[in-house]
C-alpha cells in the first residue's frame, strides 16, 4: 500500500469508472502470487504444467482475435498531430480520454481492480522510471511480476513524488473493433482496452518502456530504444558491451544469448546478456554511453527456440515461465512449438485449445507469434552487470533487419551522425510480431517504428544531439545483414552462434586493430578478416554476401528519399546532408 496522493487519487478516480468488486494492492511477495495462480488455475486463465519436467510453469492462450501487437490500433495522443509526427497514428487526448473512458466504464463489475507497483530498472537506479498498471486480469499481474521489479519497495522508492507513469488495462469484451492502445506522453498515461494479449498489456514493455519513455527521454537528454544489450569478455578478462537494434522477431534475443563457437569458448570468450529487448541509454558521470535493461525478464518468441538457435533461451524457460500460445502436449502436460525439435506431439491441443497430431496435421499447433515470459535470472549467460543501478558502458551500436540482399553481413559508419543516418535507413522484412502481411520490406528507423512516441523526425535530431554530446567518445555504429539468401531463397551465413564472428571483427574495428574496405556506404570487411574456421563457407561465398551491390543501393537510394519526404522540415539538416553524400558516392561509383 501507498500514502502517495497522487497515486490515491487516481486509483481512486479509476475505480468510480470501472465499479470493480474489490481493489487489491500487489505487493510483490511469493506467497501472495501463489494464491493468484491458483486462482487463475480454477477460472482456466492459466494452465499448470508438469512440476517435475517444468517447475514453476504454466499456459496461457489468449483469444484468437487477440494474439499480436496492433499498430493501426495504436495511437499517440498528443496536444497537436505535428507532435506525434508521421509515421504514429494520433488522436487528440480529449477524444480518446472519453473514448477509452467510456469503453471502460464498469467493465470491472464483478472483477478485482489488481493494483501493480512497478519499477523500470533496478529500483533506486537514478535512470529508473516507476509506473502503476490497474488490470482485471491476473495473467497480466504474472507476467508483470516476471517482466519488472513489482513491489512495495517499489511505493518507498517513489515515495511522495508525482513522477510515475500510469496505466490502465481493462480487457472488457476483447471486442477488436474497439481494441485501443493508446498513449498519452505528456501526460504521463497509457490505456489498453479490449485485449489481452501481453504485447498490448503488459505496460511496462513497449508502451512505457518505449513510447513513453523515449519522449521522455527526448525531454531529460537520454534514448529509450528497442535494443538488446550483450557483453562480450575476452581471453584477457576484458569485457566490452554492444547494443543492438532489430526490428521484433528477427533475432535479438538469439543473440543477447550467443553461444560463441567452440574454438572462441576454448580461448576463454564468454557472452554476457544484459537485455534482449530494450535498452535505456544515459551519458554518465564518465562521459560513456550507459545503458541498462529496464526490464526484469523475457517476452520471447517460441517458435524456432531450440538448443541449435538458442540452448541458452531454452534453458531459460525449463522454469518459473508462462507460456502463451503454445502447443500444450497432454501425454506429459509439456509444451511445444514449431521449430522446438522433430518430435511434435501426436495427443495435443494447439494453440486455439483443440485437439491436434503434430504427425499428421497441415496446421501449425503454435501460433507463429507465441511466447514465453521467463525470468531474467533463469538464464545461464545472464551479466554479473545485470542489476548495475550505473548501466554498462557501450562500445558498439548495431542496426540490422532481414533483408535477401542489398544490405551487406556487416559495415561500418563513417562517423556518428553517418551511423545515425545508418540507423534511420534500417527496413526489414516484415514477421508475425504484428498484425499484418508477413515478408513484406518497410522502414523501420532504429527499429522503432512502431515504439517511437513522438515525432521520429524530432526524434532524429535527438540522435544527432546525443551524437554531440557523447563527442570522441560516442560509441561507433555498424549494420548487420543476418538474411542474405543464394539464389534458391537459402539464407547463406548460418547465423546463430556464428554471428560472434562478426562480433569479433566490430570490436576490431572499435579498438582500430583491423582495417576494412572503404565503400560509398561504409567500412566493409576483407574476407580474409572473419574467422571462418570450422565453416562450410568459403572466402569466395563470404566475399558475395560482403559485396556491395551499387545498382541495388542505386534503386535504395531512392526508396530512401521516398521515406525522407514524410518527416519534411522536420528531417535534420545533417540527414539531409548524409543522404546527398551518399548519392554522391554511389554516383562516382556505378
Amino acid at each position: 500500500m501507498t500514502k502517495n496522493k497522487s497515486v490515491l487519487k487516481w486509483i481512486s478516480n479509476m475505480k468510480n469508472l470501472l465499479n470493480p468488486a474489490q481493489v487489491l494492492f500487489i505487493d510483490g511477495t511469493e506467497e501472495q502470487l501463489e494464491k493468484l495462480r491458483k486462482e487463475a488455475c480454477k477460472t482456466g486463465e492459466i494452465i499448470k504444467l508438469n512440476e517435475e519436467k517444468l517447475p514453476g510453469c504454466y499456459l496461457h492462450r489468449t483469444a484468437i482475435n487477440d494474439v499480436a501487437r496492433v499498430e493501426d490500433r495504436t495511437f499517440i495522443c498528443t496536444s497537436t498531430r505535428h507532435e506525434a509526427g508521421p509515421t504514429n497514428n494520433w488522436r487528440s487526448p480529449n477524444e480518446m480520454y472519453k473514448l477509452l473512458y467510456d469503453i471502460a466504464r464498469n467493465s470491472y463489475n464483478n472483477k478485482t481492480m489488481y493494483v501493480i507497483p512497478y519499477s523500470m530498472g533496478p529500483i533506486g537506479s537514478p535512470f529508473s522510471k516507476i509506473g502503476v498498471e490497474l488490470t482485471d486480469s491476473i495473467y497480466v499481474v504474472l507476467n508483470m511480476a516476471i517482466m519488472t521489479r513489482v513491489g512495495d519497495n517499489v511505493w518507498s522508492a517513489l515515495g511522495e513524488s508525482e513522477d510515475w507513469v500510469r496505466g490502465l488495462h481493462a480487457k472488457c469484451n476483447l471486442d477488436a473493433e474497439k481494441r485501443y492502445i493508446c498513449h498519452f506522453p505528456q501526460d504521463k498515461t497509457i490505456i489498453s482496452v479490449n485485449s489481452a494479449y501481453g504485447g498490448n498489456v503488459l505496460l511496462g514493455k513497449k508502451c512505457f518502456a518505449l513510447r513513453i519513455a523515449s519522449y521522455l527521454g527526448k525531454k531529460e537528454g537520454w534514448l529509450a530504444e528497442h535494443m538488446l544489450i550483450l557483453g562480450i569478455k575476452n581471453p584477457k578478462g576484458e569485457v566490452k558491451y554492444i547494443a543492438a537494434a532489430f526490428p521484433s522477431a528477427c533475432g535479438k534475443t538469439n543473440l543477447s544469448m550467443l553461444i560463441p563457437p567452440k574454438e572462441y569458448l576454448k580461448r576463454g570468450y564468454e557472452v554476457y546478456c544484459v537485455g534482449d529487448d530494450i535498452a535505456w541509454l544515459h551519458i554518465g558521470k564518465d562521459g560513456m554511453l550507459r545503458a541498462i535493461n529496464p526490464e526484469n525478464g523475457f517476452f520471447g518468441v517460441a517458435p524456432g527456440t531450440n538448443e541449435k538457435s538458442n540452448p541458452n533461451a531454452l534453458k531459460t524457460t525449463k522454469s518459473k515461465t508462462i507460456f502463451t500460445n503454445v502447443v500444450h502436449n497432454l501425454d506429459d502436460n509439456t509444451v511445444w512449438w514449431e521449430g522446438l525439435d522433430k518430435n511434435p506431439p501426436e495427443n495435443a491441443l494447439d494453440w486455439k485449445g483443440t485437439p491436434w497430431n503434430g504427425k499428421t496435421s497441415d496446421q501449425k499447433g503454435a501460433h507463429p507469434n507465441s511466447r514465453f515470459t521467463s525470468p531474467a535470472q533463469n538464464c545461464p549467460c545472464i551479466s554479473p552487470e545485470f542489476d548495475n543501478p550505473a548501466g554498462v558502458p557501450i562500445s558498439a551500436i548495431i542496426f540490422g533487419g532481414r533483408r535477401a540482399n542489398t544490405m551487406p553481413l556487416v559495415y561500418q559508419a563513417k562517423d556518428w551522425n553517418n551511423g545515425v543516418f545508418v540507423g534511420t535507413i534500417m527496413s526489414s522484412e516484415t514477421t508475425a510480431a504484428a498484425v499484418g502481411k508477413v515478408g513484406v520490406v518497410r522502414h523501420d528507423p532504429m527499429a522503432m517504428l512502431p515504439f517511437c512516441g513522438y515525432n521520429m523526425g524530432e526524434y532524429f535530431e535527438h540522435w544527432i544531439n546525443i551524437g554531440k554530446k557523447l563527442g570522441d567518445k560516442a560509441p561507433q555504429i555498424f549494420n548487420v545483414n543476418w538474411f542474405r539468401t543464394d539464389e534458391f531463397g537459402n539464407f547463406i551465413w548460418p547465423g546463430f552462434g556464428d554471428n560472434f564472428r562478426v562480433l569479433e571483427w566490430i570490436l576490431k574495428r572499435c579498438e582500430s586493430k583491423i582495417a576494412a574496405q572503404e565503400t560509398p556506404i561504409g567500412a566493409v570487411p576483407n574476407a580474409k578478416d572473419i574467422n571462418l574456421a570450422g565453416l562450410d563457407i568459403n572466402e569466395d561465398l563470404l566475399k558475395k554476401i560482403l559485396d556491395v551491390d551499387f545498382k541495388l543501393w542505386a534503386t535504395e537510394l531512392e526508396d530512401i528519399k521516398a521515406f525522407y519526404k514524410k518527416f519534411g522540415d522536420d528531417l535534420p539538416i545533417e540527414l539531409k546532408k548524409e543522404l546527398n553524400n551518399l548519392e554522391n558516392r554511389l554516383i562516382k561509383s556505378i
